[in-house]
């Protein structure tokens, strides 16, 4: 699939480093095998970024695969003859055929190293030359200041006392905080949360002024530790005689479990006016496991109807989605249904924490349905927020080396998306593709709007100046064309979305892309958009010929030729 550059992206053979990796840079007469296409013979190239295979042979398919996009490699041999089996992280498996045993091996030694590749700034976006004009700089498009300058006033402030990323190192270095509570306060609260996330606002519901905020645990431990100032930051978003709801992505066991080792709860003699919610949502490495399941039983094509279906139900996949969507429903309805404000976090608030957030603005806020305002939601929570994307999408669902850190929470997310986009298909302004495209370039990409774990790291390594954003990209009109939805209108009202397990469904668009041949929903989608396209020329016309009979009609009048 496209990554976001036309078929001849720029490709350079990169500083001495690569030299070093790339034992056999050209073997020809290689075969390549991909899904639902004919097998194309032609010439494998290796540089620094890609694996190239083209063909002499006009119309056919050539591959173009970034190495940060594999996920696993597998080896085998008859005779003289190697076979490669590319696994990748947007679960694509690309076959490959070589001639020469030595080559073979070489050609897969460097594609391990290349794939793996330590230093960020030797990743391809510092390389990336883009063949278009950047008419927008994504890097600044959703600036905190921008995005919630309609709310900076008599109750909300703009504060930099995270400007050198010392007090919490994976917040942004401007948060939104009430204007109540100075600096001052905000130390002390960090001190007392997991990772210094402090309560910050992530969303604030016009309708009825409530507001959800987010953060990490509070630090209590064994002793119950207290921070008045913690206690003052939170009631500060409170109205005279109002109560919140704290909702804990953590069981209540859970919550109390980590108090043995220095986290916790808000307790409630401290925090009277909040009442806690526990939702159990599993941790990032839980997910891991679940999707490396999910995968084998989406690829594995051979076995019967009821073992699949056995096999599908067994990943729970599907029960996490429910999971968080239950929980953002709750934070959702607890704001406009109760008119309740909510503070959102589970240990520490990078992961569930913001999957619940983003999930209940989706509900809540039509805004955030359209292709810009789903960028900076994305941007906002997530990039902003702190969610660690280089450690959990460093693998993805074929990996075989020992899991540490990684794991599927954000494709998590945007699963839950498309399970809303499917309820309510009417009330996204975005299509699917949109999704699968942000799905893939959180796992391998020519842009660095992905790349490293937090704001802090990512000035570090200067990316807003050496690399080029996905959104300068994404927002083009020629592209942003491709992503619209053909059957949106504007809903201006909260959606509910159900849970219910007949409501859930498998996104095969993603997971069996590669299994299920696509082309018929795709040419349903085609015939869809030419449908609409067709009323709207209709319309337009209908509109013209109105304003033609209107003013015949005057012009009758005025002749005497009709009586009014």
């Amino acid at each position: 699939m496209d990554k976001g550059y036309s078929k001849r992206p720029v490709v350079e053979f990169h500083r001495m480093e690569f030299v070093e990796l790339i034992k056999t840079p050209k073997v020809d007469s290689v075969v390549l095998r991909l899904p639902f296409q004919e097998p194309v013979e032609g010439t494998l190239c290796l540089t620094g970024h890609h694996l190239i295979l083209s063909s002499r042979k006009s119309n056919s398919e050539e591959l173009w695969l970034l190495h940060s996009n594999i996920d696993c490699l597998e080896k085998k041999f008859v005779g003289s003859t190697g076979y490669l089996t590319l696994k990748c992280k947007d679960f694509k498996t690309v076959f490959l055929e070589i001639p020469g045993m030595e080559e073979c091996l070489n050609i897969a030694s460097s594609i391990e190293v290349l794939s793996s590749l330590e230093s960020v700034s030797l990743t391809y976006p510092f390389f990336f030359r883009p063949m278009f004009d950047i008419m927008e700089d994504g890097w600044q498009a959703f600036l905190p200041e921008n995005e919630f300058a309609r709310l900076l006033g008599e109750e909300w402030r703009l504060s930099q006392v995270n400007k050198t990323f010392e007090v919490c190192y994976s917040y942004p270095q401007t948060v939104i905080v009430p204007k109540s509570i100075d600096d001052a306060t905000l130390l002390k609260s960090a001190a007392f949360r997991h990772g210094g996330r402090f309560p910050v606002l992530s969303y604030h519901h016009s309708p009825n002024g409530m507001v959800m905020m987010r953060s990490g645990q509070p630090l209590l431990g064994p002793n119950n530790k207290r921070c008045k100032e913690d206690e003052r930051l939170v009631n500060a978003v409170l109205g005279i005689g109002k109560r919140g709801y704290i909702i804990d992505t953590r069981s209540a066991g859970g919550a109390q479990a980590a108090r043995a080792k220095g986290g916790g709860v808000e307790p409630e003699a401290h925090y009277p006016q909040w009442r806690k919610l526990h939702k159990s949502i599993d941790r990032f490495y839980v997910l891991q496991e679940s999707l490396i399941k999910l995968i084998e039983a989406c690829t594995d094509t051979n076995s019967s109807m009821d073992k699949w279906i056995s096999r599908l139900d067994s990943s729970n996949w599907l029960g996490h989605i429910k999971d968080v969507l239950t929980t953002a429903c709750l934070a959702a309805q607890c704001i406009d249904r109760e008119g309740a404000s909510v503070l959102v976090h589970g240990s520490e608030g990078i992961d569930s924490t913001l999957q619940v957030t983003s999930l209940a603005q989706i509900i809540l806020d039509p805004d955030c349905r359209t292709v810009r305002g789903f960028e900076a939601l994305v941007e906002r929570e997530w990039l902003q927020g702190g969610h660690p994307f280089a450690d959990r999408c460093s693998k993805s669902a074929y990996t075989t080396s020992k899991p540490r850190f990684e794991g599927p929470v954000y494709l998590l997310f945007l699963d839950c998306v498309w399970q809303i986009y499917q309820q309510f298909p009417c009330s996204f302004e975005f299509n699917e593709h949109f999704l699968l495209y942000l799905f893939e370039h959180a796992y391998g990409s020519q842009f660095g709007t992905f790349m490293c774990n937090n704001e802090a790291d990512r000035k570090k390594v200067k990316l807003s100046t050496k690399t080029v954003s996905l959104w300068s990209y994404v927002n083009r009109p020629e592209i942003l064309q491709t992503f619209l939805n053909p059957l949106y209108e504007k809903n201006d009202g909260v959606i509910w979305p159900s849970v219910a397990p007949q409501s859930l469904m498998l996104w095969s668009g993603l997971y069996m892309r590669y299994e299920i041949n696509q082309s018929a929903s795709e040419d349903a989608w085609k015939e869809i958009v030419q449908i609409k396209q067709h009323d709207k020329e209709l319309k337009l016309k209908a509109v013209k010929l109105r304003k033609q009979l209107s003013e015949l009609q005057k012009e009758a009048v005025e002749k005497n030729i009709i009586v009014q």
